[in-house]
């Protein structure tokens, strides 16, 4: 199944590739209302529905999916807010032959409601008797279903358009998830997305460079060891600590890049906060530094260095950060180091390359890409903006993390987890991208598949977790990600390690 995240207007040239493929609208639609049905019987057992169908293609699939219904002995009532508008949703209701009214601004009784009124494409507010059963149903405990997407979401965006729209507990997409699917303010609206295959297929003028964040995008580039690995052909990643009295974010940033299979990792030190970083590190090394030229050389040691986390906010940072943007390391630049350019980002941007990636919280992003995310219709297109101004990879934290590239490639993270909001879990996710950064993972797929591995570990830990516990964790999620590629390879679907 793919993958790729389609934005409206995509979907769209999908449709019509479809159609000049000889494929109809009628037996889309057919398709479509079908897949509810199905769709809706897999997952709730025999009861009174109601299907608020609207007056264009949505609400022809909600026709559909009455007549399906209905044959299967479901109890179904339509409510329609308007005729049918288009030649294929007037044909799906003409097929309809079972209980039929106006749409009431208050929910008719029933044991399940269909939501078919408006699809992903609306670009207005509702309005009228639709406005006020939306909002009428805030409080109602019932479940809905919608089609596409809750009527009143921008399928581009997921905000709700004039701030009413339908909330439901499975929405029912079709051929790939769209950004209201996998962007916060949406997902929360849609419950859970079911996306049906209704046999658009995959045109090459439809492929799209937005993705969710699963294995599948980056797994075939994920580092294993070749059996004849040795520690250093795995990769040399270093983390910058910060002063005496702050050094636990650099040793978390440290594990975590350990534990994701860097080969050698050491923390680099100040000469005063060498004693309390050597009396807690065991696997991890130490190496004092004591300015710019120390960490120049440091660098050039090295395939990847963190730097960020409890470093310090100021210029002693920049000078740092700039000391090792001259060498051939990847940088992952993190927390204070961004906060220290926040006066100047231009001069962080000029110092870094393609390789480097940044890994902001919002209120950080905010700080070196002032104003982007607020002038922005939705955080996708803040990160796809902020690389491209930064030449970098830029990893957009939150509960729908967004990794974006310089050459547009985007990818939405679907598995957030809660848990992570606890301090420190930010400096584990800098150095499970920088330690897969050093084994020679392209940039891209680090930040991807090291912001999907921080999330399955929180998941696997769940309530209770520390960022201390998220390094330990991983060995688990890589287990399973190993096994599965064992699988693949005794399917013949991938290669041995």
């Amino acid at each position: 199944m793919s993958h790729d995240i389609m934005t409206v207007a995509e979907m769209t040239a999908a449709d019509r590739a479809a159609v000049l493929r000889g494929v109809s609208i009628t037996v889309l639609m057919e398709r479509a209302g079908l897949a509810v049905a199905e769709s809706v019987r897999a997952r709730y057992s025999r009861r009174a529905v109601v299907i608020w169908c609207g007056p264009g293609d949505n609400g022809g699939d909600g026709y559909v999916a009455a007549r399906h219904l209905r044959r299967k002995g479901w109890p179904v009532r339509v409510e329609a807010s308007a005729p049918p508008s288009t030649e294929a949703a007037r044909h799906a209701a003409a097929r309809w032959k079972g209980e039929t009214a106006d749409l009431s601004p208050d929910p008719t009784p029933a044991e399940l409601y269909i939501d078919a009124l408006f699809g992903a494409g609306l670009s207005r507010p509702l309005e009228g008797d639709v406005a006020k059963l939306a909002r009428a149903c805030e409080t109602l405990t019932k479940p809905i279903v919608a089609i596409d997407v809750p009527s009143g979401l921008s399928g581009d965006t997921g905000e709700a358009l004039g701030g009413v729209a339908f909330r439901a507990d499975l929405t029912v997409t079709f051929h790939r998830r769209k950004p209201a699917h996998v962007l916060m303010d949406g997902r929360k609206a849609c419950g859970q997305v079911v996306v049906s295959d209704i046999g658009l297929g995959s045109p090459q003028s439809t492929l799209t460079n937005l993705h969710e964040n699963m294995p599948e995008l980056w797994e075939a580039a994920f580092p294993w060891p070749a059996m004849d690995a040795h520690k250093h052909r795995r990769g040399r990643l270093k983390v910058v600590s910060g002063g005496a009295w702050n050094t636990g974010a650099a040793r978390l940033a440290a594990r975590g890049g350990l534990r994701i299979g860097a080969g050698v990792v050491s923390v680099l030190s100040p000469p005063g906060a060498l004693a309390v970083n050597a009396a807690q590190l065991e696997a991890v090394m130490l190496s004092p530094f004591e300015g710019e030229a120390d960490l120049e050389t440091a660098g050039e040691a090295a395939d990847a260095v963190v730097i960020g986390p409890a470093a310090g906010v100021g210029e002693t940072t920049i000078r740092n950060l700039f000391a090792l943007a001259r060498t051939g390391a990847a940088l992952v630049v993190d927390a204070d180091a961004l906060t220290s350019f926040r006066h100047d980002p231009e001069a962080l941007f000029s110092a870094l390359d393609r390789d480097d990636v940044l890994t902001p919280h919002p209120g950080e992003f905010d700080r070196i890409f002032p104003g982007l995310l607020a002038r922005s219709p939705e955080r996708i297109t803040a990160a796809r903006e902020a690389a491209r101004q930064a030449g970098v990879v830029v990893l957009l934290k939150g509960p729908d993390t967004v990794v974006a590239a310089p050459d547009g490639r985007a990818a939405v993270s679907l598995n957030g987890s809660p848990w992570l909001a606890t301090a420190g879990s930010g400096d584990v996710l800098a150095g499970f991208i920088g330690g897969l950064i050093a084994q020679g993972m392209e940039s891209f797929d680090a930040a991807c598949a090291g912001a999907w591995i921080h999330a399955e570990c929180a998941a696997a830990h769940g309530p209770g977790l520390i960022a201390e516990d998220l390094p330990g964790l991983a060995s688990g999620v890589l287990a399973g990600l190993f096994a599965r590629r064992q699988g693949q390879a005794r399917d013949g679907l991938a290669p041995t390690p």
